[in-house]
């Protein structure tokens, strides 16, 4: 089947909007005559007969497709699939782009129109807007009269912003591309985009999987589709001879956030230079570093549990909006783990200047404006120093949405949903259908990684935030926000499986014995992790200890003592290991709690038994770097060690230690005070209330 860009538009927005769309309202959002959308409706009609579907106008003129709900579904699973003939407006400018990004010299006005098959006329309406969008990026499309056209600007800045072109104005074709070359769908050679080169992004793609190990599976989709975009445009631009300026790729001083993402970019160049024999300087791997601790983690499991100071400003941000929506939040674990996933790293970026991208920023808004407010509100208050931009806010608000949400009674359904939107993007579509689907039985939520390492026979429906190949199931492309229009079409679907009579009949009250539905736990499920959390707690409590060192000469003085009484405990195996890891944590970053007397040394090693929390009381003090990059005179040695690996419940309890550090004034004051008896009666009451709050 063959139709054009302005066509297969036409079409979506029929199926999408039907029965609200008029020909002026489609004339006005294709930004065209309404003599060419009659035109154009003409052939729709054409391509709708196939289908056994029609176009009708309703008595308000708005124009609706009329047909069996079956042969809808096929018209949508057909446009999925099908390439226009032409080239739509954003491909031309994404064409216009690239050609003022790779030239080095101006380019004449009238053979580049020639080139793209646009008038003058349009031409400079593209150039406008094409300014408009590099500006962000501190870049500058000159046009002088006899010179011609030139893209001014640093080569970071042409890079990062051709990237956010890419991923604002086609990140589901990039999804799409990745996707197709992990199932080799896609030839070696080919322009993906008319840009990337496949073998390029195939061998990238390989690399990061292959070196970047669990962190692989932790970043979020769209942050793992961003760095990886940015990796091919730094190859690509550094062999044409397009390095970064010296100096622009990253401070030499690096803090130990960069610091500590630059291993896993050493790896991936190795890897790259012996594929593909492109060696890369260290101003371009430090530039990937910084990108790479830019990104969101998916999971929120995966943070570290020290982070006291991110921790105790996450729940005065959760303590401002619970009082604003009368909504009590602030005993939501959930909540608080994914928003310290998102904030550390939503941080990082504002505080480097990346910009940052949300595409649902502006239906956030208008769907949520009332969250939308308040949580702009309380950041302000919360985080003074620092300005969240609008799209870095929409992501946070979709954390509270996803919250309020999965407070509302949720029903067991099935299907398998595929969202690269992230964490809160998931939480809450899942829960949105829950609540809207009541044919359907089961849900479980999968990023398009995992996806490739499921049993798909084992869903009746796949539900998807981006556009997928044909799949054997039925496959819907729905709003993260799932809208109305959306509801009706997965209705259309299921009613249809369920008159089918297929294997995967859809029941309402069929009762799942399988452990697998998201958002429940099995009692055997329940069991064992109400056993870990026992396990866990009475560990700590038992390890618990005040020890009192007198006139030592330097805190790693204390710090071997710690260390010496776990290992005589049989806590820990091997002394020298948790010793040197300890002071490898120090000097990545500050481990003083700021305001306090207190210092938070921790670590995961494989000598560590069980899990440890100890205190050493220090007659002297000392002078330690702190969380917040200045120092603090410290006497209190706080010291956590887990095992590794470490199980989720046990991370639970364990983080509920460091987090309550600077929960209240009276909290620090008692883990301060080097009293065992009241520190251990803290401790109690801490682990009472995260027992009933989980269970």
């Amino acid at each position: 089947m063959y139709m054009t860009t302005r066509e297969k538009t036409i079409l979506e927005l029929l199926i999408k909007t039907s029965g609200r769309h008029s020909t002026l309202s489609m004339a006005s959002y294709l930004q065209v005559s309404m003599r060419t959308v009659h035109r154009d409706l003409k052939n729709v009609e054409k391509l709708l007969k196939p289908f056994g579907l029609q176009l009708i106008q309703n008595a308000d003129k708005t124009l609706q497709i009329q047909g069996p709900d079956k042969s809808v579904f096929k018209l949508v699973q057909e446009l999925s699939k099908i390439k226009p003939v032409d080239l739509s407006a954003k491909e031309r400018k994404l064409l216009l782009f690239l050609k003022l990004f790779e030239a080095d010299e101006p380019m004449k006005t009238g053979p580049l129109a020639k080139e793209l098959d646009i008038s003058s006329t349009t031409l400079s309406g593209y150039l406008d807007e094409l300014s408009a969008w590099t500006e962000d990026f501190e870049m500058h499309v000159v046009r002088k009269r006899g010179v011609g056209l030139q893209m001014i600007g640093t080569e970071r800045a042409k890079r990062t912003a051709l990237a956010h072109f890419y991923l604002f104005y086609f990140n589901e074709e990039l999804i799409e591309a990745i996707f197709q070359i992990n199932h080799q769908q896609l030839k070696p050679g080919v322009h993906v985009l008319h840009y990337f080169k496949s073998d390029y992004l195939s061998t990238v793609d390989q690399a990061m999987k292959h070196d970047l190990g669990k962190l692989y599976t932790e970043l979020a989709d769209s942050d793992y589709v961003s760095f990886l975009i940015q990796v091919c445009i730094a190859l690509q631009r550094f062999e044409s001879g397009h390095p970064l300026e010296e100096g622009t790729g990253g401070d030499e001083k690096q803090n130990s956030h960069e610091k500590e993402a630059l291993p896993f970019i050493k790896k991936i160049s190795g890897l790259l230079s012996d594929q593909l024999g492109i060696i890369l300087t260290d101003s371009e791997k430090a530039f990937m570093a910084t990108l790479l601790k830019g990104s969101r983690l998916q999971s929120a499991e995966s943070i570290y549990f020290d982070q006291v100071i991110t921790g105790k400003a996450i729940k005065k941000l959760i303590q401002h909006i619970s009082q604003q929506l009368q909504v009590d939040l602030n005993s939501d674990f959930s909540l608080f783990q994914g928003l310290m996933a998102h904030l550390e790293p939503s941080l990082f970026r504002i505080r480097k200047d990346l910009a940052s991208f949300n595409p649902l920023t502006q239906q956030i808004k208008d769907q949520f404006p009332v969250l939308f407010k308040i949580t702009e509100q309380a950041l302000k208050q919360v985080f003074q120093q620092i300005r969240f931009p609008d799209d870095e806010v929409a992501y946070i608000v979709l954390h509270f949405g996803s919250a309020l949400e999965q407070r509302k009674q949720m029903r067991k359904i099935r299907a398998l949903i595929v969202c690269p939107t992230g964490i809160g993007a998931s939480k809450m579509l899942a829960a949105r259908l829950r609540k809207e689907m009541p044919d359907l039985y089961s849900v479980t939520v999968a990023s398009i990684h995992e996806m490739g390492h499921m049993d798909l026979n084992a869903f009746d429906l796949i539900l998807s935030t981006v556009h997928l190949p044909k799949q054997k199931i039925p496959c819907l492309f729905v709003n993260p926000l799932l809208s109305q229009e959306d509801i009706s079409a997965i209705e259309q679907v299921t009613h249809d499986l369920a008159k089918s009579g297929t294997d995967a009949e859809l029941l309402p009250e069929r009762i799942v014995s399988s452990p697998e539905v998201a958002g429940q736990r099995s009692l055997q499920q329940l069991m064992d992790e109400v056993d870990q959390a026992q396990a866990a707690i009475r560990g700590i409590l038992k390890a618990f200890s005040v020890i009192q060192v007198n006139k030592a000469e330097k805190m790693n003085d204390v710090l071997i003592q710690l260390i010496d009484t776990c290992f005589d405990q049989a806590i820990i195996d091997d002394r020298e290991s948790v010793y040197w890891r300890l002071i490898e944590r120090e000097r990545m970053a500050g481990l003083a709690v700021p305001g306090t007397n207190m210092a938070l040394f921790h670590c995961r090693d494989k000598s560590v038994r069980h899990l440890c929390f100890k205190i050493a009381h220090s007659t002297e003090h000392f002078e330690l770097a702190a969380m917040d990059g200045k120092t603090c005179s410290v006497s209190n040695i706080l010291l956590i060690l887990a095992p590794d690996p470490l199980n989720p419940v046990a991370q639970e309890a364990i983080s509920m230690i460091s987090s309550s550090l600077v929960e209240d004034r009276e909290s620090t004051l008692i883990f301060a005070s080097a009293n065992e008896e009241m520190i251990r009666a803290k401790l109690e009451t801490i682990f009472y209330r995260f027992f009933i709050h989980k269970f």
